[in-house]
């Protein structure tokens, strides 16, 4: 039943070009602040796994070619949240909402969470390039201009630092397992592992290397389940930019010394 309700609902028919909107300080699409009431009450279950990251953070993406349900935004449009009400459990959804707006629910069912955290210079200038081909985002000027935005928290979804900061210290209060993009470029098989353990689940090395294969970067980019070529035709322009770039990242053993630092 809830299978069937799931086929004819699609987040692409609530996507429009988008205006900024705002709820509670942060920066959001304008359907998002539309339908906020909705988002707030949105009522989790308690085998659901919420994951967590700021925009263009990279996660996301590597773990979705290992869930078939993991293609619900719980974020902007109706058609999502209404596609997330029609799943089936247990249900695998992601969202960019800083912490304080994430829906209570989660936190009263106990949900498990992972949070996923990125240099702020990486993530920065894939958001910036995000912007240039995804249509329904605000023009993001030149990167000087873009990078201005982004260290004020003026681009969607607020600051990165109060975000990646603010997941931090709610993995000392909640069931919050909080990983580095950087870590699983450099050793996907050991927090492939820590992901396993921490959702209480058992994997073979033969289906654990299948896993580290189909979620490299260089097999993902040519995945169109995970490069969005065939998905939001009109909405992402890949002539000007491929929804995955180059998957890089800078020295993060010094970034993440700092970020945990910095936190105290």
């Amino acid at each position: 039943m809830a299978l069937d309700k799931m086929k004819n609902l699609s987040l692409e028919d609530d996507m429009l070009l988008s205006e900024m909107g705002e709820v509670q300080g942060i920066p959001v699409t304008k359907p998002t602040s539309t339908i906020w009431d909705q988002v707030w009450n949105f009522k989790a279950r308690p085998d659901d796994l919420l994951v967590a990251t700021y925009a263009k953070a990279g996660l996301c993406d590597l773990l979705k070619s290992q869930h078939q349900n993991f293609n619900i935004l719980i974020k902007s449009y109706s058609a999502g949240l209404k596609l997330a009400e029609a799943m089936p459990s247990p249900r695998t959804m992601k969202t960019h909402l800083p912490v304080q707006l994430v829906p209570p629910s989660f936190w009263e069912q106990n949900c498990k969470i992972i949070y996923v955290a990125r240099n702020a210079k990486d993530n920065l200038v894939s958001y910036y390039h995000f912007h240039r081909m995804n249509k329904v985002l605000p023009d993001p000027g030149t990167i000087e201009e873009f990078m201005e935005q982004f260290m004020n928290g003026e681009v969607l979804w607020g600051s990165w630092y109060d975000h990646v900061k603010g997941w931090w210290k709610a993995k000392d209060k909640h069931r919050i397992l909080y990983l580095f993009y950087e870590d699983m470029k450099e050793n996907p098989k050991r927090e492939i592992q820590k992901i396993m353990k921490f959702l209480e689940k058992d994997l073979d090395d033969e289906v654990l290397n299948k896993i580290i294969y189909n979620t490299s970067f260089e097999i993902m980019k040519d995945n169109p389940m995970a490069n969005y070529t065939k998905d939001f035709v009109g909405v992402m322009d890949h002539s000007v930019s491929p929804f995955m770039r180059k998957g890089t990242e800078a020295s993060h053993q010094m970034w993440k010394l700092h970020f945990q630092l910095s936190t105290q």
